[in-house]
């Protein structure tokens, strides 16, 4: 339990920040289950699109902490290469 001010206070932030975190990574979900299902689908059009409107959605959680660096690159580099297959 947070007895100083201080470590109260950053409880107090710690609380905020993680439902900011929380909503960030589910948006991000959604974003990715979407192509997941377009890919499933069979859809090529869909998927290309779901995957652009993805990428820019995973940068931004690098960027803001929420996800690892080399996580993002590996989803998006398995993704593109799953929506580049349907596309052949």
């Amino acid at each position: 339990m947070a007895n100083t001010p201080q470590s109260k206070k950053r409880a107090r932030q710690v609380e905020r920040r993680t439902d900011v975190n929380k909503a960030r990574r589910s948006r991000i979900r959604t974003f990715l289950r979407k192509v997941e299902e377009a890919i499933a689908s069979g859809d090529a059009a869909q998927a290309k699109e779901a995957l652009r409107q993805v990428q820019p959605e995973l940068a931004r959680g690098v960027t803001k902490g929420v996800m690892h660096k080399n996580t993002v690159a590996r989803k998006m580099s398995r993704l593109s290469a799953r929506v580049k297959l349907l596309n052949a």
